[in-house]
């Protein structure tokens, strides 16, 4: 089997399932494993996949999600090769996510080690109990945070127990920065954009009573293999929350 994968997070599980010998192209955004962002044919990014080249590859399986890909690419690719399309809420979803790509691929074992090692970890998260308030931005010039109906929204209010002050906005918001609601706590992700703490004086002005704080967006939004060590980072991040 020939395997092209347009989603990072899912890159790094086939990586995780052993499938490397499969695998024959990946993203340009597509960073983990190194090795394989060094040495895999790159197809073009997740919203911009070059269908000649993928054509070229010959690929017997395409990998997909409904988030991160176009569905003009997508269009596209189903007639070069069958398309496995993903479309993650929530860590069910996810989970079911590892266990299908493992199946369709013959790694089943594999796959189903991967699911009971990450439901183990989350289970040793405690959530808050008090709820604090707290917005997540993904995105600078416009500011875009992160409301409800997103992978992002589960992680913080379901598993860290927190309150999502744009939970009553749906998916990536636009936002009017001077006017969010009050909250405790802001988090800046490393990705989409970039953010760094070079942005917190910027931002420290609008919310003067807020903690600002740089998280780890993988941890928050890869959901594959990546969730094995989300739990550890979380309760590392809920901590240094704890402990402010």
């Amino acid at each position: 089997m020939r395997i092209v994968s347009l989603v990072p997070s899912q890159t790094e599980l086939l990586y995780d399932l052993g499938l490397g010998d499969r695998v024959v192209g990946i993203t340009k955004f597509c960073i983990h494993p190194n090795e394989w962002f060094r040495s895999k044919e790159r197809i073009g990014g997740t919203k911009d996949a070059d269908i000649e080249k993928i054509t070229r590859l010959k690929p017997d399986l395409i990998i997909g999600n409904k988030e991160e890909n176009t569905k003009e690419d997508i269009e596209a690719l189903r007639k070069i090769a069958p398309v496995y399309m993903s479309d993650i809420f929530n860590l069910a979803d996810s989970l079911e996510m590892i266990a299908q790509v493992a199946e369709i691929c013959n790694v089943g074992k594999r796959g189903a080690a991967i699911v009971e090692q990450i439901q183990t970890n989350f289970k040793t998260i405690i959530p808050f109990t008090d709820q604090p308030k707290v917005a997540y931005l993904i995105w600078k010039d416009p500011f875009m945070g992160v409301g409800s109906a997103t992978f992002i929204d589960t992680v913080l209010t379901d598993h860290m127990g927190m309150e999502n002050v744009l939970g009553n906005q749906v998916r990536y918001p636009e936002l009017d920065i001077e006017n969010l609601p009050e909250l405790d706590y802001l988090f800046l992700s490393t990705e989409p954009y970039p953010f760094k703490e070079k942005h917190f004086s910027e931002l420290q002005k609008y919310f003067p009573n807020a903690k600002i704080m740089l998280v780890d967006g993988e941890y928050f939004t890869w959901y594959g293999s990546r969730l094995i060590n989300a739990p550890k980072y979380l309760k590392g991040l809920m901590e240094r929350i704890i402990n402010n």
